[in-house]
């Protein structure tokens, strides 16, 4: 039951940069002469960019624009910002700081491009994570697909199900959930239902090693005579 790495997501759940991408989405949305609705905005929330681009035209009427180049244009106006520095969530820094001095592996994974992961890692620290796996690297099978969690394990050479991955979206639950690692959810602009198979916590504050290491013993007993669904999570799918 020993904890071998933690994978953490980071818009929303490590830096607050939520509001800078809602920033630029709607500032792209006035470019197309339009305004983005609440309900597109919450929907991108943990999407890869094709994702996205593709509800904000929809959400438009104007499906028929170009994903790559409203990408490439959201990506140059998220830069800048991203480039200010970003806002770390509550306990986001601590949790990282113990993980670090512990010598506990981590990977970073996310659905962002790399070209501002990149930026992001300024904030983050380039040696804090072993492995960071972007949105562009997973061979379009981005959240809620499980490759990314799957692939991040497989760098770091450990058992996913003896991971904990951290995550704030609904669509980053079920990757991570789909993979096989123990989750916890930890909600920002976004609802976390229960039934999506994460323990919950309101942030990351006062979430240590020690409640990292219970939560993943707890998920491993309930899988203990499971054949099919552990812990209201499945297992790990065959990829294809």
């Amino acid at each position: 039951m020993t904890l071998a790495a933690v994978l953490f997501d980071m818009d929303g759940t490590l830096v607050n940069s939520e509001p800078l991408w809602e920033e630029t989405l709607h500032e792209l949305a006035a470019e197309y002469g339009g305004t983005l609705s609440d309900a597109a905005r919450f929907s991108m929330v943990g999407t890869d960019m094709v994702t996205s681009m593709t509800i904000l035209h929809a959400d438009l009427g104007q499906p028929w624009r170009d994903i790559a180049a409203s990408g490439l244009r959201i990506t140059e106006l998220t830069e800048r910002l991203f480039a200010r520095g970003l806002p770390w969530r509550p306990g986001a820094r601590e949790l990282l700081a113990e993980c670090r001095a512990a010598g506990l592996p981590l990977a970073l994974v996310t659905s962002t491009e790399r070209r501002l992961v990149e930026v992001a890692l300024e904030t983050l620290g380039r040696d804090t994570f072993a492995v960071v796996v972007c949105g562009d690297e997973v061979g379009g099978h981005t959240k809620p697909h499980p490759a990314p969690y799957l692939r991040a394990a497989e760098l770091l050479g450990v058992d996913v199900t003896r991971c904990v991955a951290i995550e704030d979206s609904p669509a980053g639950v079920r990757s991570a959930v789909a993979a096989g690692a123990a989750v916890l959810g930890v909600p920002g602009d976004v609802v976390l239902a229960p039934e999506l198979g994460a323990t919950l916590a309101p942030s990351l504050t006062g979430v240590d090693l020690a409640f990292l290491r219970r939560l993943l013993a707890e998920d491993l007993a309930v899988q203990d005579g499971e054949p099919a669904v552990l812990g209201g999570r499945p297992r790990p799918p065959a990829l294809g």
